[in-house]
């Protein structure tokens, strides 16, 4: 995304040498060649890693194994949310997205990339580069986007509990999320509109390294969602800690029941046959009132805390994922100018998969936080496809006779 995909393309340059014979002017035939001076490479010349056969092997391997473990893990994040009744909810539409988003990435980018980091150089065809870097770019910035969107549903969730739920209605996320890929598509069209265009000669596919183009693009596809996440992750985390102040969960005052009959004495100090008189009645209704307090704020605090620390797991995923290839990518215009050789290539090529990661992380963050998706995944993964829907009722059931 953002970033060369492709090596080595031989510029050539023709001379014209004016030469003086008898008062007249001859121009000789145009001289082609391959050399040119260090300081006039262009964009579209760039160096090729030097691997050889082993390298080679370890490093298709490497890079064939994140993709298809990112193919895994977001495949099953869309039939898990498809087929458990439990998980088909409205704000899981957008984990949805986000799986769809990172599995384009893996399916659509990911094989292209592995194949010109390999051979050096692209293989694919003039007309094709286009349809690449357009899905590319739009892959990513979907992906990236859904987690902006994500951090912000959270949040309402978390501080709007009574009055969000009511309008997080299928409609709603459906307008979200076509709204995500209608701003990740907005980065993509402009080089197919005239304005920047990409460089796309033989052997060579590279993203238009204009600087307003690129200023562009990575502000709307990163810095401006990443500011939103920040903001949201900080305001999550306010409210988690204002709750865990205001929610002192202090012992229940001991409730004084004389029993005559040892037998008849409950864990909690109660009396059975006590229940009958209406003293015994008025202490046990506050008892079950102040019970019942205690467990909602419970409830309401670990909510909160749960969703402070999902958020900041994603948000530090995120950032060290995708942070350093913007920053490399926004700076090289203003720093190499129409130099692509002042960055050594195997730096440009560990920060673009360092960002691909993120698309293999997500569903395993997203998992490890949700009992519901973790279970479900088991029981995929062990192909025990009945009653899935039947055991995460049960489990649920469980937990809550455990509160």
């Amino acid at each position: 995304m953002f970033t060369t995909h492709g090596a080595e393309l031989v510029w050539a340059s023709s001379e014209t040498e004016t030469a003086f014979f008898n008062g007249t002017t001859e121009f000789p035939p145009t001289v082609i060649t391959t050399a040119e001076p260090e300081s006039s490479k262009s964009c579209g010349e760039q160096q090729t890693l030097d691997l050889d056969l082993t390298k080679t092997v370890i490093i298709g391997m490497m890079l064939s194994t994140i993709t298809a473990v990112t193919v895994m893990g977001n495949t099953l994040v869309v039939i898990a949310v498809c087929v458990v009744k439990k998980l088909r909810q409205p704000s899981n539409y957008l984990l949805v997205s986000l799986a769809i988003a990172d599995l384009s990435v893996a399916v659509a980018v990911m094989p292209f990339v592995i194949v010109t980091d390999l051979t050096g150089v692209w293989l694919f065809g003039e007309v094709f580069c286009n349809i690449f870097i357009g899905m590319d770019v739009m892959c990513c910035t979907a992906s990236i986007m859904t987690l902006c969107v994500i951090s912000v549903d959270r949040y309402l969730g978390i501080t709007r509990p009574l009055t969000y739920p009511a309008r997080q209605n299928g409609q709603l996320m459906a307008k979200m999320i076509v709204g995500v890929w209608l701003v990740s598509a907005s980065i993509t069209l402009p080089p197919f509109c005239g304005w920047a265009q990409n460089i796309n000669t033989a052997g060579v596919c590279l993203i238009s390294q204009d600087v307003g183009y690129t200023l562009y693009s990575t502000a709307v596809a990163f810095y401006i969602p990443m500011v939103v996440m920040l903001f949201m992750y900080y305001k999550i985390f306010k409210a988690a800690r204002k709750s865990g102040a205001k929610h002192h969960f202090t012992a229940l005052p001991p409730i004084q029941m004389a029993c005559p009959d040892p037998a008849l004495a409950t864990v909690e100090g109660l009396c059975m046959h006590g229940m009958k008189n209406g003293a015994a009645t008025e202490e046990f209704s506050t008892l079950s009132c102040l019970l019942n307090r205690e467990r909602r704020s419970s409830s309401i605090f670990r909510r909160e805390q749960k969703a402070a620390t999902t958020l900041g797991v994603i948000m530090g995923v995120f950032s060290v994922c995708w942070l350093p290839f913007f920053l490399f990518t926004t700076a090289r215009p203003f720093i190499c100018g129409l130099l692509c050789s002042c960055a050594p290539v195997w730096l440009e090529r560990v920060l673009l998969w360092l960002g691909y990661t993120n698309s293999l992380m997500n569903p395993f963050i997203y998992a490890f936080f949700n009992r519901d998706l973790r279970s479900t995944y088991k029981d995929l993964l062990r192909c025990r496809y009945r009653n899935i829907n039947r055991r995460l009722s049960a489990m649920g059931v469980h937990e809550a006779l455990k509160l």
